[in-house]
């Protein structure tokens, strides 16, 4: 089974537990590396300096044991409220980068994963009730996750079809839908920057598939392109969520190892290579 996790959320956030609690529950599953992801976004704001104390004990109390990174999951359209909340988010030793939001031509936005019911309201307000041109919007974002944030990897990339499982309101085989993530896909790994499988959904019960879908990680791969793999806990107990199914969907894309994260001999934030065929 893999050992680390870099999305995980927690009271800071959205999450049910502590970020203490998280650190005990990965620890009693034998990781080596967990990594802290609070949210930052137009809808949910954490308190970043004491997230940011909370997370520098945690690594402090776990050294030698596991390695705790701090970081944070930006959404593309976040801004900063001030100075000095740009100057603490300048503390994250790294981002995810993430679209949760899409931005009308009015300058509103609407969330795509919070119901399908404001996703739907969005969609005909904004969009002629046409899912095709929202998800082109949606990822025509995506495109600019890593020009906006210099993320340190892109989180569940195809989280516009977080409710098509019930309500197939996108035909994931329809060029109309794969032509504009294709597009936004070779581009982010043009930048070089990786992406994770995402098992937060199908932990919670919510998607049959992870994102992004196998039909995307095929593509991703053909395109080059590396891998993570995070569970997107947001409860200790699905703290490693998702992985058996995770690395099995990873080998069957062609994918021969994902990748973890940890502080190198300067302190500096590495990527370290984990064949699949021995977790």
């Amino acid at each position: 089974m893999l050992r680390g996790n870099f999305h995980t959320h927690t009271v800071f956030c959205d999450g049910a537990n502590t970020a203490q609690e998280m650190a005990e529950r990965a620890m009693e599953l034998g990781f080596t590396h967990l990594g802290f992801s609070g949210h930052m976004d137009p809808d949910i704001r954490m308190e970043l300096k004491e997230y940011i104390a909370e997370i520098c004990r945690l690594q402090e109390a776990c050294r030698g044991r596991m390695d705790v990174l701090r970081g944070v999951e930006l959404d593309v359209l976040f801004q900063p409220r001030d100075e000095e909340e740009a100057k603490l988010l300048g503390q994250m030793e790294y981002l995810i980068g993430s679209v949760h939001f899409v931005e009308a031509e009015d300058g509103n936005l609407f969330a795509v994963d919070d119901t399908f019911e404001r996703l739907s309201e969005g969609c005909r307000k904004y969009f002629g009730g046409d899912f095709y041109r929202l998800s082109k919007a949606y990822y025509d974002l995506e495109a600019q996750v890593y020009d906006r944030l210099h993320c340190t990897f892109i989180g569940h990339f195809d989280l516009i079809t977080r409710f098509n499982d019930d309500r197939h309101y996108l035909d994931e085989s329809d060029p109309r839908y794969y032509g504009p993530a294709l597009e936004a896909m070779e581009y982010l790994v043009s930048r070089d920057v990786p992406f994770e499988i995402n098992c937060g959904a199908f932990n919670r019960g919510r998607k049959a598939e992870l994102y992004p879908n196998r039909f995307l990680l095929k593509k991703l791969k053909e395109f080059g392109g590396e891998i993570l793999i995070n569970s997107d806990a947001h409860h200790r107990d699905l703290l490693d969520g998702g992985f058996d199914q995770a690395v099995r969907t990873a080998l069957d894309c062609g994918f021969t190892h994902t990748n973890f994260l940890e502080h190198g001999a300067d302190g500096q934030i590495v990527f370290r290579q984990v064949p699949l065929d021995i977790v």
